[in-house]
């Protein structure tokens, strides 16, 4: 199983999952870091992924193949994530065939309604555990 963590600016929301995933995954699950910049990328990198790469094509190519990305919801937001977020990756992302668990942060152009709001803690720690329950689902 392969799983794409992405995210931009410095990286800080991705590098929480994947600290709180470090260890706790079985060894033939691929986790991977892609940043949209080298900031975001090096903080994946840090925080434990094996691999990482950055940029737009770096993340197109990389979704098509994941088994599942984790990431903010601007990731499929065309220009979200102060114009990270290209439409191409945004493309890229919501047409990858990977099961997407995103976590609904605030972008500043897009309201979600109906969503409970929870800090930036509470919604990793969800995350991680969701995450956790479709790797073992899947064996």
């Amino acid at each position: 199983m392969r799983i794409a963590v992405i995210d931009g600016m410095g990286g800080g929301l991705a590098a929480q999952v994947v600290s709180q995933l470090t260890g706790r995954l079985p060894e033939q699950v691929e986790l991977i870091g892609l940043g949209t910049n080298a900031l975001a990328t090096a903080a994946m990198l840090k925080a434990g992924v094996k691999r990482g790469a950055t940029g737009e094509n770096a993340i197109c190519v990389s979704a098509a193949t994941a088994d599942l990305i984790i990431g903010p919801i601007g990731i499929i937001i065309p220009n979200a994530m102060m114009g990270e977020i290209t439409p191409r990756i945004a493309e890229a992302i919501g047409s990858a065939a990977a099961k997407k668990v995103l976590l609904p942060v605030s972008q500043n152009h897009f309201e979600i309604v109906g969503v409970e709001p929870k800090s930036l803690a509470a919604l990793v720690k969800e995350a991680v555990s969701r995450i956790l329950t479709l790797v073992e689902a899947r064996g």
